[in-house]
């Protein structure tokens, strides 16, 4: 930010964290505690990640009420083959009910939107409609979405796309995933 920066160069930013490899949520918590420890209103909502313990779910309870996170979904979606499973698609159309009306409520500064890429590229929710909602939120609203294969109408719209590539990982040498670092 250069000291001739105009308020009117202010608004909120649409980023997405997208590819195949892994940090995508992570980097989007970081943000978002970047967020937060500067004073901002931030909702993490996760949109297939269900009910399972992540070690970040303790940590943001602490930062409450500056940061909260919600999970949406039930932790996995069956994909493939067969149909959706109309009970992921309720919860995704739930989860997308309840990020519209966080979007439009004007109560936040942050919004990341968590695994939404999934929910879009297995066809369990219409990009266009996302599109419209992040067109239309409040000016100084930030959303962040991640998940692989970000939608080619959001990486348009988007402000940032950062897309992580896998150059090695500890799961090829048969190295488990390690309590604190990928949970």
């Amino acid at each position: 930010m250069g000291m001739d920066q105009t308020e009117t160069q202010r608004r909120g930013l649409i980023l997405i964290n997208t590819g195949p490899g892994k940090g995508k949520t992570t980097a989007a918590l970081g943000t978002a505690l970047r967020a937060a420890g500067n004073g901002m209103r931030v909702l993490v909502l996760q949109f297939l990640k269900g009910s399972w313990h992540y070690g970040e779910l303790d940590s943001i309870a602490r930062l409450a009420p500056d940061m909260e996170i919600r999970q949406l979904g039930r932790g996995f979606v069956k994909v493939g083959g067969a149909e959706a499973d109309p009970e992921d698609l309720a919860l995704v159309a739930d989860a997308w009910r309840v990020s519209a009306e966080a979007i439009a409520s004007g109560e936040y500064d942050l919004i990341v939107l968590d695994e939404i890429n999934y929910a879009i590229s297995y066809g369990m929710l219409d990009p266009e409609v996302v599109a419209k909602v992040l067109q239309d939120r409040p000016e100084m609203l930030h959303v962040i979405l991640t998940g692989r294969s970000a939608h080619p109408t959001l990486v348009a719209l988007a402000d940032t796309v950062t897309e992580m590539r896998e150059v090695k990982h500890a799961y090829q040498k048969g190295i488990l995933a390690q309590k604190g670092i990928e949970f």
